[in-house]
């Protein structure tokens, strides 16, 4: 994983490890020497910001682990980082709150980097019942508030499944994201108790993993979707996920819908 208070040349290297590339292989991406590139990972070079920004770009580093790189090399971040509740991010939150508020009466939910539950529409609430307050208590993270024993692990009728989906999920973020939080976070999460996974209880031919999940004896079946803003050049909103949950059979959109 990549520290960010370490020294320009060991995130640099970082990243070029956790990205399986050698220098050779990200000289040539970069249009610079493997010598050049060899002096800016041992500190003997001092990279400038456009030759930092290049290096970034052909690694694939996120916005910001960009803006930790540039600090570290000595410049400024080229990347602003605003909370939500910043004036400036004023259309992005009522982008998010649209989103949220015309999924209802299916539940969906906005997170961070972090999973750290954002923002959640109405019809989130209902299916938290029973939880632990301490788990509910903010920042609610979202996986662990699934998959902890006193959270909603108990009425996941599937948990194995979900529960290898969400670690599948969750390594993937974090061989792209190189975030330590996120890595202790999956340590902390392949700890809790699921039993084994066996076949499919559902057969959507391989396309998703549904969530099944009891409300008072009934089953619902829910597909899940991530939304994320395109192109963004604002770290906040880099990071922030739209996690939307639709019926995945008629008998649970009847149920959310009331016309059951």
């Amino acid at each position: 994983m990549i520290e960010t208070n370490a020294n320009f040349g060991e995130q640099l290297r970082g990243w070029r490890q956790l990205r399986r590339m050698s220098q050779l292989d990200l000289a040539l991406d970069a249009d610079i020497s493997t010598r050049h590139l060899s002096f800016v990972e041992t500190g003997r070079s001092q990279p400038s910001r456009e030759m930092v920004i290049r290096l970034a770009e052909q690694l694939e580093v996120p916005l910001r682990g960009r803006n930790a790189l540039l600090l570290a090399a000595g410049h400024a971040p080229a990347y602003p980082d605003r909370g939500l509740d910043h004036p400036s991010m004023q259309a992005a939150r009522r982008a998010v709150e649209m989103i949220l508020k015309g999924h209802e009466p299916f539940p969906a939910l906005a997170v961070d980097r972090h999973w750290n539950m954002v923002a959640a529409n109405e019809a989130v609430a209902p299916l938290l019942a029973g939880a632990s307050e301490a788990l509910l208590a903010p920042p609610v993270n979202v996986l662990r508030l699934s998959l902890h024993p006193q959270g909603i692990a108990s009425r996941i009728v599937n948990l194995a499944e979900w529960k290898a989906h969400l670690m599948q999920r969750l390594k993937e973020q974090v061989i792209a994201s190189g975030d330590v939080e996120l890595a202790r976070l999956r340590a902390e999460l392949d700890t809790y108790p699921a039993p084994p996974v066996a076949e499919a209880r559902e057969d959507f031919g391989g396309i998703f993993v549904p969530m099944l999940y009891d409300v008072g004896g009934r089953q619902l079946s829910f597909l899940s979707t991530t939304t994320m803003f395109g192109t963004p050049s604002e770290v906040t909103l880099s990071e922030l996920a739209v996690e939307a949950f639709f019926p995945a059979d008629e008998a649970t959109a009847a149920f959310l819908t009331g016309s059951s």
